[in-house]
């Protein structure tokens, strides 16, 4: 795949990965649509990366969120790939954790991703061609202690992306899965406590991870060279997350159920 000319909205884009994912696909020539709760932030990435829409909103603001996919779906003719990147962690014990962190975590990290993807799914689908793509992580491919909330939305996400790419292969649409480990980011002072709160303070491991513009690149070249499911990890983590991969012969297997008609069996009451 070549990314020049193609229009890729990208949420969470104001800083981190999804503001490395703006700058790189910036330089390869994209239409970028960027999106976050930062406007400020969000100008401030797009500053020289050629043609731009900017349109920020809370991924939990249902109405805002439709409002932004209708200006996106009619920007630049059209969504050639979705990027959802937009979300938060945590960092906390099940045992102290409120209920409402929870709450708040799936919504941002699960629900909101799955709902934007549900708004542009229906335009992708009448273009017959698209890409999305999932910022999951290796924690959603095994449980990370301090981090049930967040395990919990990422291992969700993976299982509506995994269920999603085996409907709509055969009509033309990609769905790629990306398992990063540990980034340097701000991922970790951004993470939630067990009352809600930010942490405040960055992790060790997260001081000494990929850096994003790395990360980005391995993302992208994935994308690129049509993987379904990209690890971008090291040590640990990687070995962790390669022995969870879902082998691609699974996922041919399933996307050629429904392209024979597995899905129409199921909906006609025998």
């Amino acid at each position: 795949m070549e990314f020049s000319g193609k229009a890729v909205w990208i949420t969470g884009a104001s800083s981190g990965i999804g503001a490395a994912l703006a700058r790189a696909l910036g330089a390869q020539g994209a239409r970028l649509i960027l999106s976050g709760r930062n406007e400020q932030a969000l100008a401030a990435v797009a500053e020289g990366l050629g043609e731009t829409l900017l349109l920020p909103f809370e991924v939990t603001d249902q109405a805002a969120m439709l409002a932004a996919t209708a200006q996106a779906a009619q920007w630049s003719d059209g969504i050639d790939m979705l990027i959802n990147n937009a979300g938060i962690s945590q960092r906390a014990l099940a045992v102290d954790t409120d209920y409402p962190v929870y709450e708040r975590i799936i919504a941002v990290d699960l629900l909101a991703p799955i709902a934007l993807t549900q708004a542009v799914l229906p335009h992708m689908v009448a273009r017959g061609s698209g890409r999305i793509v999932m910022i999951s992580s290796v924690a959603g491919k095994f449980g990370v202690p301090l981090r049930t909330a967040y395990s919990a939305a990422k291992f969700g996400l993976i299982g509506y992306a995994d269920a999603l790419r085996s409907e709509v292969a055969h009509l033309g649409l990609k769905v790629h899965v990306i398992a990063p480990g540990s980034v340097r980011t701000n991922v970790a002072r951004n993470a939630l406590t067990a009352d809600g709160t930010a942490r405040g303070a960055s992790d060790p491991h997260i001081d000494a991870g990929i850096d994003p513009d790395v990360a980005v690149a391995e993302m992208l070249a994935g994308i690129a060279a049509d993987e379904r499911e990209i690890i971008v990890a090291v040590g640990a983590e990687k070995q962790l997350g390669e022995a969870r991969r879902t082998p691609d012969a699974l996922f041919d297997k399933v996307a050629g159920w429904v392209a024979a008609g597995y899905a129409t069996r199921m909906e006609t009451p025998q």
